[in-house]
């Protein structure tokens, strides 16, 4: 089991990315991860890491669901459902994204988490991302565990 709360350095994208794929290995159906962070912190190039490993599909096209708020992904451990709530206007939306569906199995990866309001699922699995001041590709990822394991 994780700790409840650690940071990790990744100097590089691929570091991030290999950061990524050791969260996808430990994902099960029904959990949520929570991906924070301002705009550029690198939220969609964690996504499709994680979504790539766990896909096992190294190059399978992962579009950033801005536009249509929601993809979703078939994997062994069930599906995954991309959200990304930059454009949610009402946190009552996300009802008309599948939200229900999405709870009842799946694995679910959240950009812009903090758009759910009181939607916002408390045993989750949440990383920031924060990129690292002179040099644009490092980042400093803060993770917080408060699934039961």
């Amino acid at each position: 089991m994780w700790e409840s709360l650690f940071n990790i350095s990744c100097a590089t994208e691929a570091a991030t990315g290999e950061f990524a794929a050791e969260v996808a290995a430990r994902l099960r159906a029904g959990d949520i991860l929570l991906l924070e962070g301002d705009l550029g912190a690198g939220k969609t190039a964690f996504a499709r890491a994680l979504i790539r490993h766990m896909t096992k599909t190294p190059d399978i096209v992962v579009p950033s669901p801005t536009f249509t708020l929601v993809q979703t992904y078939d994997t062994a451990s069930g599906p995954i459902w991309h959200f990304d709530l930059y454009r949610l206007k009402d946190p009552d939306e996300i009802f008309e994204l599948g939200w229900d569906d999405a709870r009842s199995g799946g694995i679910l990866l959240i950009e812009w988490p903090e758009r759910l309001g009181a939607h916002l699922p408390k045993t989750v699995l949440k990383i920031a991302l924060h990129p690292v001041t002179g040099n644009p590709s490092a980042r400093t990822l803060t993770v917080t565990d408060t699934r039961a394991r």
